[in-house]
């Protein structure tokens, strides 16, 4: 069991440690030490397989996998997952296609389809429900005890509705928020108002990586300082109260 809960990053198209590939996408692994969960998988397969290899690990102990949206660069590598693994909760929500959903439900243990609200999907796990973006979108929330968290693909739906949605879920402020930010090509007021929205929200430690883009990358690092972390393929983000190393 793992003694702090920890987030690696899988698939991502910020550079990321020597030997690994980064791809467009997002995918990172979440070991809650009473879960082990796959957030998104990337957009291709086997360079996700062969990432989590050189890292040292492996998909099969997974037991759920989260699907943020639809897009591509976030469900590509599933099909590989499934090959190796198909003992597992596939947990998306009604904006994808119910083609895919049913066929799914022949591929895997249990599919969840997520509606509007956010519900519960194991101890310290949830999902914010659905988002009515473009595309619609959920976000995943964690509640490990002394630390919160939040995780986004993309963020379409604005990562601080996000975490917005993570604190009315818990009633507490959220500490992390992980993922992609959707900020690339934004504007320089629209990534500062992010950032202090986040800022008053209480969220004290960013991982903003994907979609975020270099411009807001570097406003959250002058924000936060140490408490800015970069991402990219082998990242390991310890999820406490203190910083990872």
């Amino acid at each position: 069991m793992t003694v702090t809960p920890r987030l690696t990053i899988l698939a991502d198209n910020n550079p990321g440690l020597a030997g690994l590939t980064s791809l467009w996408g997002f995918s990172a692994l979440v070991e809650t030490g009473e879960r082990t969960i796959l957030f998104d998988t990337g957009s291709n397969g086997r360079v996700l397989l062969q990432n989590t290899a050189a890292l040292g690990s492996s998909l099969e102990q997974v037991d759920m996998v989260f699907l943020s949206h639809a897009h591509w660069d976030h469900m590509g590598g599933l099909d590989s997952v499934l090959e190796i693994n198909a003992d597992v909760t596939v947990v998306l929500h009604e904006g994808f296609s119910a083609h895919l959903i049913r066929d799914l439900r022949t591929l895997c243990r249990e599919v969840v389809v997520v509606g509007a609200d956010p519900r519960r999907l194991a101890p310290g796990v949830f999902t914010t429900g659905t988002f009515s973006s473009r595309p619609p979108e959920q976000g995943m929330v964690l509640d490990l005890g002394d630390v919160a968290a939040v995780i986004a693909g993309c963020a379409h739906p604005g990562i601080e509705r996000i975490v917005e949605r993570g604190v009315s879920l818990l009633g507490r402020p959220v500490d992390w928020a992980v993922g992609g930010f959707h900020l690339g090509g934004s504007s320089g007021a629209d990534i500062a108002r992010t950032v202090r929205a986040l800022q008053d929200l209480g969220v004290t430690d960013v991982v903003p990586t994907h979609c975020t883009g270099d411009a807001a990358t570097a406003a959250f690092e002058r924000a936060y300082g140490e408490r800015c972390l970069r991402g990219g393929p082998g990242r390991v983000v310890h999820l406490s109260t203190r910083r990872s190393p």
